[in-house]
């Protein structure tokens, strides 16, 4: 199953400048380990220690909130996950 996961550009420097990258699997988790497994910076600033997505993490399939739950989320063959971060400023 091929899954197109979107970065944010600020993370493209990890992922030598690409903002989408092809994995397998079968729900969001799976194509995050897939990513994780290609560019392994990636985990700390996806992951928390507990392996849950940091709070300011979004996870959107095909342009779809997929709160709660995000790594458990089912994707199918051709669908597009994008990874998003909430930044805050003051």
């Amino acid at each position: 199953m091929s899954i197109k996961l979107t970065m944010p550009v600020f993370l493209q420097a990890i992922t030598n400048d690409k903002e989408t990258i092809e994995v397998s699997g079968s729900t969001v988790g799976e194509c995050i380990d897939a990513v994780i497994k290609i560019y392994p910076a990636l985990k700390k600033m996806l992951i928390d220690d507990k392996g849950k997505l940091h709070n300011y993490v979004g996870i959107y399939i095909n342009g779809e909130d997929a709160f709660p739950d995000e790594l458990k989320k089912p994707v199918n063959d051709g669908d597009t996950v994008h990874v998003l971060y909430t930044l805050a400023g003051g």
